[in-house]
């Protein structure tokens, strides 16, 4: 009896345990922590990975290893014959793309594989990158981290601080096939010094073709559009009026929003079912850094109010980039479909080019809430 029971369990746990079959132990396993997409002289996909390299005795603390192949899958083979351990798609946590690679439509298919194989991670940081992609995998700074994490950790801080976007391949893939939303993603460069930096956020349109890119300061006004902004945002501005002493600009305002509620309202005329939103934007602020004397302990109400005018030009600057190109980062196309949806279903397919055509009106009203601890 006893040993009819010890045959019973085993077989119980041979069929629960059916994974066990294809594990792949630490030490037999090659980690890349970033994924990277690129073109070559001749326009063939071009496949960057970098590994850290686990070794006191290495001088270089990272591998890099490329492979020129039609699918990211058959390049796997490539980049696997030039790294010690198996390689394992489990451990990305940034994926690279060109703006060169970018700057063609339907890229995204190819990245296929990473959806369809249940082995490969999709909470990578998307950065497109300003330039070709070996310029930055090779790069390898002495004074900076690694170079996965030094992105990640760029993308992450800045991110919340409504500096630049945290899109993931998740949720890219979301981006990519919501009719009512175009992608958006971080974008870096290098700098005079080669030096790595972020510059703000790429755009795409519906296809993910890259169409425009916002600086850190634009990209704080598309999170305020997008009602995303969770923490504070620092916002420097110029009122006009104010007396400019050469070479200081000091006609300037630093301020941060401590509380920002963005409310969208659509509405869609009978001429031809054109599209209005009406965006109405509170903001409390406190100040951070004025360089022109202004009694604010008495006098709050007028710098406020050059505070939102100076705001809404802004945002109306911003609207009208992206309504020249088409796009909406913003996803006013959610609001139509959510509120106005038999006008919204008619231009869904082509819902950028119904945003070019909306009338967008932006109110904004700004409550200086904190001055500082001096007076």
């Amino acid at each position: 009896m006893k040993r009819l029971l010890t045959i019973l369990i085993f077989a119980c746990l041979s069929t629960i345990l059916p994974g066990c079959a294809d594990r792949l132990d630490m030490e037999d396993a090659s980690i890349p922590l970033t994924l990277g997409l690129d073109l070559g002289a001749d326009n063939e996909p071009i496949m960057y990975s970098t590994f850290p390299v686990f070794n006191k005795s290495a001088k270089k603390k990272t591998q890099e290893t490329y492979a020129r192949a039609q699918t990211m899958r058959q390049s796997r083979a490539e980049q696997d014959a030039h790294s010690a351990g198996v390689f394992s798609g489990r451990n990305y946590q940034v994926f690279l793309v060109s703006k060169r690679m970018v700057q063609h439509e339907d890229w995204f298919q190819m990245m296929d594989v990473i959806f369809r194989d249940s082995k490969n991670t999709v909470s990578d940081r998307v950065i497109m990158f300003d330039g070709p992609l070996d310029e930055i995998i090779y790069l390898n700074p002495k004074d900076q981290p690694l170079l996965p994490i030094l992105l990640r950790s760029m993308v992450d801080t800045k991110s919340s601080k409504s500096e630049t976007v945290n899109t993931n391949l998740q949720e890219l893939h979301r981006q990519i096939y919501e009719l009512g939303l175009t992608p958006a993603i971080s974008e870096v460069g290098l700098d005079s010094k080669k030096k790595i930096r972020l510059n703000g956020t790429a755009l795409l349109n519906h296809k993910g073709k890259y169409v425009a890119s916002l600086n850190a300061e634009e990209t704080v006004l598309l999170r305020i559009l997008q009602n995303k902004v969770k923490k504070s945002a620092s916002i420097t501005l110029s009122i006009p009026g104010k007396a400019k002493h050469s070479p200081f600009e000091t006609d300037k305002v630093t301020f941060s929003t401590d509380q920002t509620r963005t409310r969208t309202k659509t509405i869609t005329s009978t001429n031809a079912g054109k599209f209005r939103f009406d965006i109405d934007i509170k903001m409390k602020i406190s100040l951070y850094e004025m360089l022109f004397p202004h009694d604010i302990e008495n006098n709050s109400t007028e710098l406020e109010q050059k505070i939102s005018e100076q705001m809404k030009k802004q945002f109306e600057s911003l609207i009208k980039k992206i309504q020249q190109q088409a796009i909406d980062p913003i996803g006013l196309g959610l609001h139509a479909r959510a509120f106005e949806y038999d006008e919204y279903k008619a231009v869904k397919k082509d819902w950028g080019k119904a945003l070019a055509n909306a009338d967008i009106r932006v109110t904004i009203k700004t409550t200086i809430d904190a001055m500082g601890p001096i007076k």
